[in-house]
């Protein structure tokens, strides 16, 4: 049994949070010799990690090149050049292989663990505290932070428990998006006090529901190569292409994550569609070419059971329906207008938008500190000396795939690496 902590004990440095950024920043601190303890308000460290990439883990993205990388921070590059000179995509990549967990990479440079789940990398980090002798309590619910009164050290107060000191302190406990796994927003609250400025924290990357209930019939269906355009009051406003899951509530995907945020702020100015191009690399000539080649093959049998050679078969009766074409129609009887109508149908889908699930569905959060409060030559406050701040309690927009745990990384090792 480990020791219980000794009252009026000060520690070199007390880490908040046990997500991907405060595992990386203890870990850090330990192996470089210092007196590291952990506090994590769950049961058990690492709960949002797990659940990642469903539960695959997207550690990082495969763009080594650090300007092409940081172009992703939408506008916050300037802040972060200095973290990622310091650790980057090849530095996680190299950090996960030599500690025995290999790495694959998938659609759009995402890079995964060859095993498939997020245990493997939860296994890596808790094995390099373990090495730092990184004391962990869980079950630890921090209420605040405040300076001590001679200003030499954080006092940080514990829920049921005594007050624990340290002469640095880094805050890694998250934004506010998936809520179950603890990331409550309490770090916000807590800086707030201390003087920084916070930016107010709502869902980011989150999945889109839809009112058009025929879009249940296909929950499941994942389509690649496809092309969403967002509009509202019928004026275009982006286009994204990529893939798009369908599911019991809407539509998700990497491709949907990373519109979400754009169609949060559309929403609050009214009614907005997004409409769903299923053959964006052909114009309707061509694809009314293929139709008809399609068609006069199989003049003799009906047209639900031909549409599959273009489409997938799970969304031809769907298609059918919005074309208003019965699929009991032999192909040879299709006539002119129903063609038009079908090739229409496929190049325009307009789905309606209810909502954005909210955080509790939220890959991640925006929001967060003000960027100019943080040096990020150390992740050190400019508020608060003693106090680091790491991961999504800063105010940094990123997309799916992989960045989210990137910026964990880095900020949790330079914080780590210089406190």
């Amino acid at each position: 049994m480990k020791p219980p902590i000794q009252k009026n004990e000060i520690w070199d440095v007390v880490v908040i949070g046990g997500g991907p950024a405060g595992m990386m920043a203890a870990g850090r601190a330990g192996e470089r010799g210092k007196r590291v303890l952990l506090l994590e308000k769950n049961p058990e460290l690492g709960k949002k990690l797990l659940i990642t990439g469903g539960g695959r883990c997207n550690v990082t993205n495969n763009k080594r090149d650090n300007r092409i990388m940081l172009a992703k921070y939408k506008g916050n590059d300037q802040y972060l050049f200095s973290a990622f000179a310091q650790w980057n995509v090849k530095s996680t990549i190299e950090f996960f292989n030599k500690r025995g967990m290999e790495t694959k990479e998938e659609n759009e440079g995402r890079i995964f663990p060859v095993s498939n789940t997020a245990q493997s990398v939860w296994d890596v980090l808790h094995k390099y505290m373990k090495e730092g002798n990184v004391k962990i309590e869980n079950n630890k619910t921090v209420s605040g932070i405040s300076e001590s009164k001679d200003a030499t050290h954080l006092v940080i107060k514990v829920k049921g428990g005594e007050n624990i000191f340290a002469k640095s302190c880094i805050l890694a406990t998250g934004g506010t998006s998936r809520p179950e796994t603890g990331s409550t927003g309490d770090g916000f609250r807590w800086l707030q006090k201390l003087g920084h400025t916070v930016i107010e924290n709502e869902p980011s990357l989150v999945p889109i529901a839809l009112k058009d209930l025929w879009t249940k019939k296909i929950s499941g269906l994942t389509l690649n190569d496809i092309k969403l355009t967002t509009f509202q009051n019928e004026q275009k406003q982006e286009a994204h292409k990529g893939k798009v899951l369908f599911t019991h509530f809407g539509i998700s995907g990497p491709t949907v994550l990373n519109m979400s945020k754009e169609v949060g702020e559309l929403l609050k100015y009214g009614d907005t569609n997004i409409v769903l191009d299923l053959f964006p690399h052909l114009d309707y000539p061509e694809l009314k070419s293929q139709l008809q080649r399609i068609l006069i093959e199989e003049s003799n049998k009906k047209i639900k059971n031909a549409l599959g050679r273009l489409i997938p078969t799970s969304l031809v009766s769907s298609i059918l329906e919005l074309a208003e074409i019965s699929g009991e129609t032999f192909n040879h009887s299709v006539k002119s207008e129903d063609r038009i109508k079908l090739v229409n149908t496929m190049k325009v889908i307009t789905l309606h938008v209810k909502a954005l699930l909210g955080v509790n569905k939220a890959v991640v959060s925006s929001g967060g500190v003000v960027l100019k409060e943080v040096n990020f030559k150390n992740m050190r406050s400019r508020k608060l000396k003693h106090l680091y701040i790491v991961g999504d309690v800063l105010n940094i927009d990123r997309p799916s795939g992989g960045y989210s745990l990137q910026l964990c990384w880095t900020t949790g090792y330079v914080a780590g690496n210089n406190v």
